[in-house]
């Protein structure tokens, strides 16, 4: 190729690059126009506010890398591993013990049981010593108009949030949480924060933020709201020795009962009632594969993170806690 053919070729696929890139810019600018209308029209709030909300806002690459590789794409053998520690549960008695009472006055208000709601603040935040690096703003923005395969989801977020900081009378750009905008010591997404938040200690503020007892509360009621069945089985894991894969899908919500696994031949422990709703569930060991049934209170964990990993880590967490809260 002679050196004029490959300037030309050169000079256009840069000019090809600097419309495409323009074009997209547009287009971010177009949707965040069109955001910024919409809290106007359908939300009520001040345009001229939104707009220097929105200003603050930076685009993060981190949390664009880090969405794309969460901890629960991982197989069940590399996952438990990380959140089933003797230092978590030791901190988890530790917060029990100090936060007993209002463990159980949340679980006589809302049937949740205790070790359920320790283990859930351990998993998301270490009981608060990990409340998240990046600001919300900044997670929200960058993921509703920088990553198009969720950008719906978390525009409705961002919406969330804005409305959320207007009521709590937050400095916007102030709030840290993780990639995906979650906040707290249970990590609540802005509309989790907005709709299941509750003013536990009764002070006048929904602050799970920083307060343990408003953040007790709160993942009670959130668990309550997602029909909690309170003295009923969470999972159990039957014998190995059948053919469970035979009966195991995909997804988390129960799709048989009890009655018509043992009518299928497979043995089921005699406390559990026939007419109970079930999942079989797989997970993938170094060797192959377990299987455990998930009830209903199996599905109302994964309606706090929609994974199969994060609901038996927390189940099995709970566990641990329970036995040992017992011991002590």
């Amino acid at each position: 190729m002679c050196a004029l053919q490959w300037f030309k070729n050169t000079a256009l696929a840069t000019a090809l690059l600097s419309v495409s890139s323009l074009s997209l810019a547009q287009q971010t600018d177009a949707n965040v126009e069109a955001f910024i209308q919409e809290q106007v029209e359908q939300h009520q709030l001040d345009e001229q506010q939104v707009r220097r909300w929105l200003a603050q806002a930076e685009k993060n690459e981190q949390v664009l890398e880090a969405i794309q590789r969460p901890w629960e794409a991982k197989p069940w053998y590399q996952y438990y591993p990380i959140f089933l520690t003797d230092k978590r549960l030791n901190a988890g008695l530790s917060f029990w013990q100090q936060h007993q009472q209002t463990l159980q006055r949340a679980e006589q208000e809302f049937g949740v049981p205790a070790q359920i709601i320790v283990a859930i603040i351990g998993i998301e935040t270490f009981y608060g010593s990990y409340l998240g690096k990046y600001p919300v703003l900044d997670s929200l923005y960058t993921l509703a108009f920088h990553y198009p395969p969720r950008a719906k989801f978390f525009r409705s977020e961002l919406s969330e949030y804005l409305r959320l900081a207007k009521a709590e009378q937050w400095p916007v750009k102030e709030q840290l949480g993780s990639y995906a905008g979650a906040m707290g010591l249970g990590q609540f997404i802005s509309s989790s924060y907005r709709h299941y938040a509750v003013d536990f200690d009764n002070d006048g503020k929904r602050n799970i933020i920083s307060n343990p007892v408003d953040a007790i509360g709160s993942v009670a009621n959130y668990f309550a709201r997602h029909r909690w069945q309170a003295g009923e089985p969470i999972a159990h894991k039957p014998n190995q020795q059948q053919d469970w894969a035979a009966v195991a899908s995909s997804g988390m919500k129960p799709d048989t009962t009890v009655a018509e696994l043992r009518k299928a031949g497979l043995e089921i422990d005699a406390s559990y009632d026939g007419e109970q709703a079930v999942k079989v569930l797989q997970f993938e060991t170094e060797d192959g594969y377990e299987y455990w049934l998930g009830f209903d209170n199996f599905y109302a964990i994964t309606r706090y993170n929609h994974s199969p990993l994060y609901a038996m880590v927390a189940y099995q967490l709970s566990e641990q806690l329970r036995q040992q809260h017992r011991k002590d």
